[in-house]
């Protein structure tokens, strides 16, 4: 197969590179600077040229709390975006496969969320995600797969992983909330993941994909203290009202791998298997 990897100097992009490097498939992948996805004149030529079976779509503003100032240039990436890619895509016979987030979801669930919930994003990052399914799925409905993750870190850009294991060397004690849950996902194995569905192509729609397990952020700091082999004591318990953000975090964004599963694909590892193994095959990236 043909792949195109969009957003491939970003956390999940450049692990997507390394994931398909071991698979034999022909790969090309686009930083933002050499694609830039906004561009429909950009998208048009370079899938005319190299006409993938499939798109791997990684870019995306991510930039959670700056979206809330700058709705309209988080649209412009997570909206107009895939929407020019499946654009193309529909003329020229390629498919799509985005990446999209828990954060579609209002994070008032107990449950698992299923990816036929009920949508009702909170924040501008979320509205503008959802924007970009949607499309993708109105544009490409029979060649189109959206990939919702959730708490995603990875050895490139900022994450959580790599701002907890900072602050260790640089705090006595760190407070983090104990009222938001979720799943980290290491990026290579959420990588890997999006591979499997791409060379499976199940059926078209939208799929859940995280390492399995959840734990809150105060849970995720103390299992990255303890790869560190600091004091897990070291992490206090504290609530959301504590850190008020421009952007509201969803306090469940626990996602159900179900759909997933049923679709013959492979169930990613637990979350704590999964950092420890970043830890031991990519450690030196996620220490400051």
């Amino acid at each position: 197969m043909r792949f195109l990897v969009t957003g491939a100097g970003g956390q999940l992009g450049s692990d997507l590179l390394r994931v398909l490097a071991g698979t034999g498939h022909e790969v090309a992948g686009l930083t933002r600077a050499e694609l830039d996805v906004t561009d429909p004149a950009a998208v048009e030529k370079v899938v005319a040229d190299l006409r993938p079976d499939l798109v791997l779509n990684a870019a995306a503003y991510t930039a959670v709390d700056a979206a809330e100032a700058d709705e309209d240039a988080a649209l412009r990436l997570n909206g107009e975006g895939p929407a020019n890619l499946a654009k193309v895509c529909a003329l020229h016979g390629g498919g799509v496969v985005h990446v999209s987030t828990d954060y579609v979801f209002d994070g008032t669930a107990t449950r698992p969320y299923e990816p036929g919930d009920p949508t009702a994003p909170r924040s501008a990052y979320g509205r503008t995600k959802l924007a970009g399914e949607r499309a993708v799925r109105e544009l490409l409905p029979e060649r189109s797969w959206v990939v919702r993750t959730a708490w995603v870190y990875g050895e490139s850009g900022g994450n959580f992983v790599r701002t907890m294991a900072r602050l260790e060397g640089e705090k006595d004690t760190l407070d983090v909330v104990d009222d938001q849950r979720g799943s980290p996902t290491w990026s290579r194995d959420l990588a890997a993941g999006v591979v499997a569905l791409a060379e499976a192509r199940p059926r078209p729609g939208i799929y859940h994909c995280t390492n399995s397990g959840d734990t809150t952020w105060y849970g995720l700091a103390r299992a990255i203290f303890a790869e560190l082999g600091a004091d897990p004591e070291r992490v206090r318990p504290t609530t959301t009202d504590r850190f008020p953000r421009p952007a509201p975090r969803p306090a469940y964004s626990v996602l159900s791998s179900a759909g997933w599963v049923a679709a013959g694909l492979p169930a990613l590892r637990p979350w704590d298997q999964a950092l420890h193994a970043a830890f031991s095959e990519v450690g030196d990236a996620l220490r400051p």
